[in-house]
């Protein structure tokens, strides 16, 4: 794997590391939406948001466009499609390890 990709999986999975973003990326997920909509189910401030958007952006899962005043925020999949990759490595050797498991298990009985 070269560098550059991985310094991209850094950057996504650090981003994906706090609740708070996932589940902007979440509602994300949904449409896009404003900084002010995005805020609106959390205890926190609009300006607490707009960090969390920012990391989101640095790490490429989302664009934030211009409309007039606006910046709506929009989920941008290729980082995650990356990262849902890399962990499918891994989910393969734990299926893999479950499936061994349960022959030895079915051969006990």
């Amino acid at each position: 794997m070269n560098t550059i990709a991985v310094d991209q999986l850094t950057q996504t999975f650090a981003a994906l590391a706090d609740p708070t973003r996932r589940a902007i990326l979440a509602r994300l997920a949904e449409g896009e939406a404003t900084v002010n909509e995005l805020a609106k189910p959390f205890p926190i401030t609009v300006q607490a948001v707009s960090k969390h958007l920012k990391v989101l952006e640095r790490a490429g899962l989302i664009t934030r466009g211009r409309s007039a005043q606006l910046r709506p925020s929009r989920l941008q999949g290729a980082p995650l499609q990356e990262a849902a990759e890399w962990l499918e490595t891994y989910r393969r050797f734990w299926q893999g390890s479950f499936d061994r498991l349960d022959e030895r298990l079915q051969a006990n009985d």
